[in-house]
């Protein structure tokens, strides 16, 4: 796969640690839930190291006052795409709990492997916030693109995009399709079955999130 500049693969032994117990199929849906969580906490602390909106404030000490940043209040939307986007919206509230959450859901079908929108429902203002699109798994590419052409045709201009698992395919189609949007992911897999699904990976994550078949 090419390099992209707006792409980033992060090389963390603490994530490639807990990807290795999430990619067992011996390990728990209550301990898949949490490492998911755990992992995007991990992913959020690296990928918005930059770029989110501040503001200075005064603080007084024990000693005198002084200048901080903050981050300013309501300044993070995360958008998960339904479902297995759901397990990680806790990870990015943990960094920034104040984020209000907003919703994409979409299906595969699995007949075209394209994606098909079936639910929307975002927060008031959220064209002038950072917004974080979260989605574990990036397989075909299609759900993310779909997703982020939405959000930008309601005027939103600073998105991230963060997964967990990634195919070259997915990863390629994504950063070339919106090549303004940061995209960060764990590890890039080797590549995408006849099926869709990314080899090695993990399965189905909503599957593992959520306990169904």
């Amino acid at each position: 796969m090419k390099d992209y500049k707006n792409v980033t693969v992060f090389d963390h032994p603490l994530i490639h640690h807990k990807i290795a117990i999430l990619r067992d199929e011996r390990t728990s849906m209550k301990d898949f839930r949490e490492l998911v969580e755990e992992i995007t906490t991990l992913m959020t602390y690296e990928s918005l190291k930059n770029g989110v909106p501040t503001i200075d404030v005064e603080v007084k000490t024990p000693l005198e006052n002084c200048t901080q940043k903050m981050v300013e209040d309501d300044a993070v939307v995360i958008v998960p795409i339904l479902r297995a986007g759901l397990g990680m919206v806790n990870g990015v509230h943990a960094l920034f709990p104040l984020a209000k959450v907003g919703h994409i859901g979409m299906y595969r079908n699995e007949e075209t492997l394209v994606p098909e929108t079936y639910y929307c429902k975002l927060p008031d203002g959220i064209e002038n916030k950072l917004v974080i699109v979260v989605d574990p798994m990036l397989a075909t590419g299609g759900s993310a693109i779909d997703a982020i052409d939405h959000l930008k045709k309601i005027g939103c201009k600073n998105l991230k995009f963060m997964g967990i698992i990634a195919a070259p395919e997915g990863l390629s189609k994504l950063a070339e399709a919106h090549p303004d949007v940061d995209i960060y992911v764990s590890t890039l897999d080797r590549c995408l079955n006849e099926n869709g699904y990314i080899l090695p990976g993990l399965g189905d994550a909503g599957d593992r999130l959520f306990g169904t078949k």
